[in-house]
């Protein structure tokens, strides 16, 4: 993969191709940003990945927007809604669900028994069943930032202070309020329950007066009695951010709550002394993810570490199947023994890198995972949902005074064992090469910038083999099991990279926030596309179905579909100037209800559409389309009649009932019975009618004259077995035939074997005739003589492929045993 000399200096990457790096320079959190010249569309591009497309994001719940609550009259049931970015998701407070989307960012958010209201910039939509936009209201100047159902109306106030009274249903604007900022800036707005006609509305410049539930900047909860005038409760470290929204659910105790933590959770309020405690909760990531990879072989779940120094796992299928294992405990015993509420102390630091195998996960921890600055491993157990009892620790190194990328955990694919490496080393791996788990460790040692990637055998502890690598850098290796490869990045703005499940892809992350994908059999790149983010991780789903990615900056993890699986892509190798366009992350919804202008796409020569000949080249054979019943039992005809009849004839009815025949029409009648007037009608049957040829023999006469058989052949193909047989069985002369007839069948198959197109057809009708005209044919000379050329025709061809069968199992028995 030298498509770029990643042996050099880092600068050698950012003046590769044209100067890529130099063209997208990095913002300040390696992030892109977008020239002039980039933003107008090339012609000579693709205009997005042309084997990737965004699909959804996952553990994505909340944001700093605060939620809504509304109830739903006829379903006795409330629902919440949380903004993430574009898009919104609705939830029943029973059991989350669904979600929609917008053009833009949203502001903010309101809702009623019957719309949710979702402000983008200056402009708000109204969603009927949580998913069609059926009012869009346009009349702000400034952006919108609160939201407020009004009855059969609803108001918006901008950030000017700009008040205005819609009327739902026609769109238009009833009132419009101006307030002065200075004095009077409008920071809240609400309905009070008990008054018909009255809007409450709160600015920057008030007092505040209190409230039965307060959220902090720390993400504490504070309880008030407001006849008392005191705090009677607290609900500490509700989440690990400010509080964005509280809610209270109308005759029921229970709170909502969200924050920018990524997280929506559910308090009830059912203790004896009034104190809350955690219902239900939809969780993400806080921090920025440090590590994703997939679970199990079929490609549902997805484990995630990050920064907030806990481990989850998102389902690909269903929000309901997601779990969070936690944060981990340096010692869970003494937090049990001691009681400890707040166990910020005695957690452990964020995961770095952590390897998960789920064979023999019923017997022990099928997880292990390292941990910033730390030089023990922790072991996690995915079916309880909790860190495990162990950690492991070499004996030798007993200072945790190593950094994460000194570190290394991998587990075995049996599930058995688990290699943990430290210290001036860059990567540990072992490898299962065969059936009976002949395992491998492959080994980086490393010495003034020189790298020994060595092999040593697992039982025995001997070397065998070892390549040097002269290289500044080598970081994070990976490696595929079946087939077998390894991948040595040489240059450290390689974030990540890995292998799809065939190992013929290899998808590779940079901080230049590109993801390329490498064909491994040409060693060429095939696909290249830029985000507005660096990536930090890329990993491929078990079944090749999805690429899921993580980001700087960005809690959630991103799925992209594999555009391979269902439809036509180019495989070809990119040009050298080829320049990728810039791809948006999917959101949460699969599917963006949103009007998407038409662009004029001009037609490109890059996939060119092949429709396969009839016949690729006149020395190849050519099989027909049909089914293998059309012609595969031909031969066995009598044995499956013969297993197909009948044990006993059908019997008669006893007393057959008596129909009188009727007219068909909407009225019924009977029909009169038929009389014969003509005495001289004759009742012997023309037996000149079944005499009759059929079309098969008349092309077949036909084929002698002009010397074109394809007609009679296509009338063959379009009949069924039993009718094959009855033409086939017809041409003998005692049948209605000819010798002529016979002849010209015999001519037809002649012409196929030196087309070679048909081949299995032509072989399937000539042992049909053969087994019914046997035994009349030598005595035929005209015939014999045909029969004669047939077989130099049969056995040439068939030597022919015979010579081609062998040389092919021959390649392929060398590929199954050499050693490459």
């Amino acid at each position: 993969l030298r498509r770029c000399d990643w042996q050099g200096a880092p600068e050698a990457l950012l003046n590769a191709r044209k100067g890529l790096g130099a063209r997208f320079p990095l913002g300040p959190k390696w992030r892109r940003t977008t020239t002039p010249e980039e933003m107008e569309p090339s012609s000579e591009s693709r205009t997005s990945s042309a084997l990737f497309a965004g699909f959804r994001a996952l553990g994505l719940f909340s944001n700093d927007i605060p939620h809504v609550v509304r109830y739903s009259a006829l379903k006795r049931r409330f629902y919440v809604t949380t903004c993430v970015g574009k898009s919104f998701h609705t939830y029943d407070v029973s059991d989350f669900f669904l979600c929609n989307s917008v053009p833009q960012d949203i502001c903010c958010m309101a809702a009623d028994g019957r719309l949710v209201f979702a402000a983008y910039g200056n402009v708000f939509s109204a969603f009927a069943r949580n998913k069609e936009i059926v009012r869009t209201f346009k009349g702000h100047k400034a952006e919108i930032h609160l939201l407020q159902p009004f009855g059969d109306h609803v108001i918006s106030v901008d950030a000017d202070s700009i008040l205005i009274i819609w009327h739902i249903y026609s769109e238009e604007e009833y009132l419009q309020l101006t307030f002065e900022k200075s004095v009077f800036k409008i920071s809240a707005i609400l309905h009070p329950s008990t008054y018909l006609n009255k809007i409450l509305l709160g600015s920057e410049q008030g007092n505040g007066h209190p409230i039965m539930a307060a959220g902090s900047p720390c993400g504490h909860i504070g309880l008030w009695d407001l006849e008392d005038k005191k705090l009677i409760n607290q609900i500490r470290n509700a989440h690990s951010t400010a509080i964005a929204g509280l809610t209270f659910l109308h005759r029921e105790p229970l709170l909502v709550t969200n924050g920018a933590d990524n997280a929506l959770r559910i308090w009830i309020f059912d203790g004896p002394t009034g104190e809350g405690r955690l219902l239900r909760f939809r969780m993400g990531h806080s921090a920025p993810l440090t590590s994703i990879r997939y679970y199990g072989q079929n490609g549902q779940q997805i484990l995630s570490a990050s920064q907030d120094g806990t481990l989850q796992s998102f389902s690909t299928i269903h929000e309901k199947f997601n779990k969070s294992l936690g944060h981990g405990l340096i010692n869970k015993k003494r937090v049990k023994r001691k009681g400890l509420q707040n166990t910020m102390s005695v957690r452990l630091p964020p995961i770095t890198k952590f390897a998960a195998e789920e064979a023999r996960e019923s017997d022990w921890d099928g997880i292990i995972a390292c941990h910033q600055g730390k030089l023990s491993c922790s072991t996690w157990n995915y079916q309880r949902s909790t860190i495990g009892a162990y950690f492991l620790k070499p004996k030798e190194l007993k200072k945790d005074d190593i950094t994460a990328t000194d570190i290394f955990c991998f587990k075995t694919v049996c599930g058995n064992l688990v290699i943990h490496k430290s210290g001036n080393f860059g990567e540990v791996a072992f490898l299962k090469t065969s059936v009976s788990v002949n395992l491998l460790f492959l080994f980086l040692s490393f010495s003034n910038f020189t790298f020994n990637l060595s092999v040593w055998n697992f039982s025995g502890s001997v070397i065998s083999y070892s390549w040097l690598i002269k290289s500044m850098s080598i970081y994070n290796m990976t490696f595929s099991f079946f087939p077998i490869f390894y991948c040595v990045p040489l240059f450290c703005k390689l974030s990540h990279q890995a292998f799809s499940p065939d190992g013929r892809w290899l998808i590779s992350a940079a901080m230049d926030c590109s993801i390329r994908t490498w064909d491994l059999p040409s060693g060429c790149l095939i696909d290249c596309f830029l985000l507005d983010s660096a990536p930090l991780n890329v990993t491929m789903s078990p079944t090749g179905d999805f690429l899921a990615t993580s980001h700087v900056d960005h809690l959630g993890i991103y799925l992209w579909s594999n555009i391979s699986l269902y439809s036509i892509v180019s495989l070809r190798p990119l040009p050298t100037d080829y320049v990728p366009s810039v791809v948006m992350l999917p959101g949460t919804c699969q599917t963006q209800d949103v009007e998407v202008s038409e662009e004029i796409i001009e037609p490109s020569d890059e996939m060119i559409e092949y429709n396969s000949p009839e016949q690729l080249n006149e020395q190849l054979v050519t099989l027909s389309l049909l089914p293998e019943s059309r012609w595969k039992n031909l031969l066995n005809l009598d044995v499956i009649k013969k297993k197909n009849k009948p044990k006993e004839p059908p019997k008669i009815p006893k007393s057959a009932p008596f129909f009188i025949p009727t007219i068909p029409g909407l009225v019924p009648r009977y029909a009169a019975p038929e009389q014969n007037n003509d005495p001289q009608q004759s009742k012997v049957v023309n037996l000149g009618i079944l005499a009759q040829k059929s079309d098969f023999c008349l092309k077949l006469e036909e084929g002698l004259i002009n010397n074109k058989y394809d007609a009679a052949l296509n009338l063959l193909k379009e009949l069924g077995p039993s009718g094959i047989e009855t033409e086939l069985r017809s041409l003998s002369p005692d049948c209605g035939g000819s010798i002529e007839v016979m002849q010209s069948f015999l001519k037809m198959i002649g012409m196929m074997l030196d087309r070679k197109r048909d081949f299995e057809l032509a072989q399937a009708y000539l042992a049909l005739f053969l087994k019914l005209h046997l035994k009349m044919l030598p005595s035929e000379p005209i015939l014999l003589e045909e029969m004669t050329k047939l077989s130099s025709q049969v056995e040439e061809n068939w030597i022919h492929l015979q010579s081609l069968f062998n040389q092919s199992m021959c390649v392929l028995n060398y590929i199954k045993s050499a050693l490459l």
